[in-house]
Order: structure tokens, then C-alpha cells, then sequence
């Protein structure tokens, strides 16, 4: 009888390279390096077409490259190859990001198809339809999900959302309570609830959930500005612009949100002036 070799074949020894590939990749692509991203899923693809992971790693660094265009390509391909529902999620935001949302939302419906379920397919089907303005067929996309996954916490967070959006607080607030007791610890749902609680008035409770969120998520800007909003609604002044002098260091795109925040405040302030805004929160002009 032939004796089998302790070594691994040459096939596997590929398998192996071309794992440690893909996960390079991965790694480039979570550290928001897209080029390098980019080329080691190419450079694996170049040896295995086929590659599911791969090609999603190469069209996510695409994306986010703004080269929607090149992305749908590869990813049309893979889908045609394997119907793998996460590779036409993908490929739905793709054609929502270049502007061809009919076609993104036709390629996502399928998705939701598809067995076992993906549920970011059921997300990315709902928020393609919000953009377009059909809000209810969003809402009826993610009760869909939920009907078959009623312990998603991102279906229902989702759903929350939307009922923000169509002013249906109270709905809102009663998805995120029940969100919140099966998810302790997740600060998108205290941020969502918080936003909740400003629409209605409840400021005190507002910043409490705020300062909740902040505690898990210290560095969440968006959040910052919030409880500032709520600080100065509740009449502290000082605390509320210090928050939003923490909050400016999320970056310029906040700049906004401190005006709106000081601007809508019965004790707030207002700048004619971006640059008047940005000194007095010793920020950058922009």
C-alpha cells in the first residue's frame, strides 16, 4: 500500500494562500484602506474567478471608491454564478449608488427570496425604497423580515427608524423599549429611542438615554450634539455648547448639527455667519 505524505497537497497549500488573501483584504477593507483592498481581492480573483469573498471585498472597496460601475460589473457576474444572496444585496446598493434604483430595487426583491434569508437584504430592499419615496412599502419590507425573523434587533431598529420618519412616535418608541430590553448594551437603540424622546419633549429623559449611548459609544458625535441639544433646551447653556464643542471634533460635517442644535433652542443662539459658528466653537471655518 502506498504511503500517504505528511505534507499538504499543492491544493491546499493554495486554498491556504489564497485564504490568508482574502483576509488581508478584509482586514484593508475594515481599516478603510480601498486601494489595498481593492488590489489583494483582484490579485486572488486573478486565481479563482469564483471567489464569492473576494469579489465582495473588491466591490465594497469599488464602492466606496465611488466606481459604482465597476463594482455592478463583478458583481453581475459572481450573481449570475453562484445566487448568492449576499453578493445581490451588494449588488442592489450598487445600482441604488449609481442612480439605477428600479433596477437596484428589482434585484433586491430577489434577494429576499432567496433560502435560507439574508436579512441586510430586507434592509438594504427597505432603504433603497425610503429613497425613492415609498415609505410604506419600506415599512411593509421590514415587517416582512420581521414576520420571519421576529428576534432581529436590526429589522426592528429599522422599523423604528421608519416610524421616525413618518412621525409615528409613538410606535417608534414602543419598537425600541421592546429592542432595548432584548439588547442591552447596543447604543444604536439608546440613540434612537433618545431621538424619541427630544420629538416629544422629554428632555431630561433624553439626555439620561443619551449619556447611556455615550457611556458604550464615547467618541459618537451625532450623539453628542443630541444631548447638547437636549442640555440646552433644559436651560444649562454651559453644558450644552461645551457638549457641542466635543461633538465639533467629529469633524466639519458637524458644523451643521451644532447650528440647528444652538439655532432651535429656545436658549440657544444664532450666527449669521458658518465661520461666526465655528469660532465660537473653536473650530475650523469651513
Amino acid at each position: 500500500m502506498p504511503k500517504h505524505s505528511t505534507f499538504p497537497s499543492a491544493s491546499r497549500g493554495h486554498q491556504h494562500s489564497r485564504g490568508q488573501a482574502v483576509e488581508r483584504a478584509a482586514v484593508a477593507l475594515r481599516q478603510r484602506q480601498f486601494a489595498e483592498a481593492e488590489q489583494l481581492a483582484a490579485e486572488v480573483l486573478k486565481a479563482s474567478r469564483s471567489d464569492t469573498a473576494a469579489v465582495s471585498i473588491l466591490a465594497q472597496a469599488l464602492i466606496a471608491q465611488n466606481r459604482q460601475e465597476e463594482a455592478i460589473a463583478h458583481l453581475e457576474k459572481a450573481a449570475r454564478r453562484s445566487g448568492d444572496a449576499s453578493i445581490e444585496t451588494l449588488l442592489g446598493a450598487a445600482l441604488g449608488g449609481a442612480g439605477r434604483r428600479a433596477e437596484a430595487i428589482e434585484r433586491l426583491r430577489q434577494a429576499t427570496t432567496r433560502r435560507p434569508l439574508f436579512m441586510p437584504a430586507f434592509q438594504e430592499l427597505a432603504g433603497q425604497l425610503l429613497k425613492s419615496g415609498r415609505v410604506e412599502e419600506a415599512i411593509a419590507v421590514v415587517e416582512s423580515g420581521l414576520a420571519s425573523a421576529p428576534e432581529s434587533i436590526d429589522l426592528q431598529l429599522d422599523l423604528a427608524r421608519l416610524q421616525i420618519y413618518r412621525n409615528e412616535r409613538a410606535k417608534a418608541r414602543a419598537i425600541l423599549l421592546i429592542a432595548r430590553e432584548a439588547a442591552r448594551g447596543r447604543p444604536d437603540i439608546l440613540i434612537e429611542l433618545a431621538r424619541v424622546q427630544l420629538l416629544e419633549g422629554e428632555y431630561a429623559s433624553a439626555a439620561d438615554t443619551c449619556r447611556h449611548a455615550l457611556a458604550l459609544r464615547p467618541d459618537d458625535a451625532m450623539t453628542r450634539a443630541t444631548l447638547a441639544a437636549c442640555l440646552l433646551e433644559m436651560g444649562d447653556r454651559d453644558a450644552g455648547e461645551a457638549n457641542l464643542r466635543v461633538a465639533m471634533r467629529g469633524g466639519p460635517q458637524m458644523l451643521g448639527r451644532a447650528s440647528h442644535a444652538l439655532a432651535a433652542s429656545s436658549h440657544g443662539r444664532f450666527f449669521f455667519r458658518p465661520s461666526a459658528l465655528a469660532k465660537f466653537l473653536h473650530a475650523k471655518p469651513v
